[in-house]
């Protein structure tokens, strides 16, 4: 199981980005999709969850309403959208993706991890 994302770079404070995360190995639309962040010096961070065919989904609270998670099946992909972006979500963003089809806010939940993708954002 392989996950590649991208999409992450340097934008100023109330710019967007849409991350990505790509799957490949297994069949992605069983399973769960979370984002988590890591910032210097900071623990590994929840962000959101998706389950399995996008229809329920979790934010952190310092995110609701500015990034909206979501997925296309048919291209194995899932993708975090952040709009409105501060300097404090400066972090390396990670997808992962669970063993089941339930979402969860739970690093613990979560057996595939991808690379992670820096994003920086000036103020």
């Amino acid at each position: 199981v392989q996950l590649q994302a991208s999409g992450g770079g340097l934008v100023q404070a109330g710019g967007s980005l849409r991350l990505s995360c790509v799957a490949s190995g297994r069949t992605f639309s069983n399973y769960a999709m979370g984002w988590f962040r890591q910032a210097p010096g900071k623990e590994r961070e929840f962000v959101a969850t998706i389950n399995w065919n996008g229809g329920i989904r979790y934010y952190v609270d310092s995110v609701k309403g500015r990034f909206t998670a979501s997925r296309d099946n048919a291209k194995n992909t899932v993708y975090l959208q952040m709009n409105s972006l501060k300097p404090e979500d400066t972090a390396v963003y990670y997808c992962a993706s669970t063993a089941g089809r339930t979402t969860s806010t739970s690093a613990g939940a979560y057996q595939w991890w991808g690379q992670g993708t820096q994003v920086t954002v000036s103020s």
